[in-house]
């Protein structure tokens, strides 16, 4: 993507959706924290229902921590990876409670020393939770970094890196969620819907993709 192209890029998924928001259900940083580690390799719907039940017998690290493995398994036991999702979030909540009153602390270092936090999560909590302009890449942004041209890269460290260089300062506290929902909404994996694409212009996607035949 032409450099020239990046600033009306956004402008105009801006345009669409001035003040994006993420689609994972919470009220305080924690549920926040404890959502997005449930949603690795699972759906933001699959972790809303589950939460649904989890939150309002268990929203804080403490009553996490009381619930414990086996308790937790119970309510998410829909969600993949159920198990090892909840010795993490287990051994994550006893953390805050020891080592920081029970608090979401506001460092990514402090927030990947958590057990199944890593970067990802912790770019979303620092963006979503505490309002820092950090992309958190996962495979829709992923794709469209690299399909789109804005930010091709090998790995999504990379897709990171070239986008807090390329994403214009105006635009990086919401960039996170507007590239997640271009990618889950139009710019999808199999065929994106570039006949549906008020970006397309801008993209370096080739062949453009056309309207299936009704």
């Amino acid at each position: 993507m032409k450099k020239e192209n990046i600033a009306p890029f956004f402008a105009t998924l801006q345009a669409a959706n001035p003040t994006p928001e993420t689609e994972l259900e919470y009220s305080t940083p924690f549920e926040l924290l404890a959502a997005v580690l449930l949603s690795a390799q699972a759906t933001d719907v699959g972790v809303n229902k589950a939460t649904r039940r989890l939150f309002p017998v268990a929203n804080t690290p403490q009553a996490i921590a009381d619930l414990g493995e086996e308790g937790l398994a119970e309510y998410i036991k829909t969600i993949g990876l159920y198990r090892s999702k909840a010795k993490h979030l287990v051994q994550a909540a006893r953390m805050l409670v020891e080592l920081h009153g029970g608090e979401v602390p506001k460092s990514r270092a402090e927030l990947e020393a958590l057990p199944g936090v890593g970067r990802k999560t912790a770019n979303v909590v620092l963006n979503v939770a505490f309002g820092e302009p950090t992309i958190a890449v996962d495979t829709h942004i992923f794709r469209v970094g690299n399909r789109t041209g804005l930010a091709p890269g090998k790995t999504p460290l990379d897709v990171e890196l070239k986008l807090e260089k390329r994403v214009p300062p105006e635009y990086r506290l919401h960039a996170h969620h507007w590239l997640i929902l271009h990618g889950r909404y139009v710019c999808v994996a199999r065929k994106p819907k570039c006949y549906d694409c008020a970006v397309a212009g801008y993209c370096d996607f080739k062949p453009k993709t056309v309207a299936p035949k009704s």
